[in-house]
């Protein structure tokens, strides 16, 4: 948390959807970051040791798609809560890393913002390590 406020990083490739989902996490009292694709997240990710959630989409261009980014975030990153939003796949919670959260597209605002309280809210204090 930076300042006492949850960061969020946005990962979604439309742009539209993205700042919906921007604010939605402002509305919320959230830091919204923002990447276009998984391999922007992984640099913003690198570069920061702030982010305590990443709020990714399933279909993007680039090397992974929202799935594959959120196991190798779990892996690299294990504090990270992560919610999961498609509106082409509806996935089974457990092929999501441990913790994760998925929603439908389209997803109600109110929703998302509950689920990142809540997972946010089993945030602990303890640092981020950073690999």
């Amino acid at each position: 948390m930076k300042n006492g406020k949850a960061v969020v990083l946005v990962v979604e490739d439309n742009a539209i959807i993205r700042m919906g989902a921007v604010d939605i996490v402002l509305t919320a009292g959230y830091e919204a970051l923002e990447a276009q694709d998984a391999d922007e997240a992984i640099r913003i990710l690198e570069s920061r040791d702030d982010i305590d959630l990443v709020f990714t989409d399933v279909q993007m261009p680039g090397t992974m798609d929202g799935v594959k980014l959120s196991h190798y975030i779990r892996n690299r990153w294990p504090p990270v809560k992560l919610i999961v939003a498609s509106g082409m796949a509806i996935l089974e919670e457990s092929s999501l890393p441990e913790g994760s959260r998925f929603f439908a597209k389209p997803y109600a605002d109110h929703a998302i913002a509950d689920a990142m309280e809540r997972l946010l809210a089993t945030d602990s204090e303890s640092p981020r390590p950073r690999g």
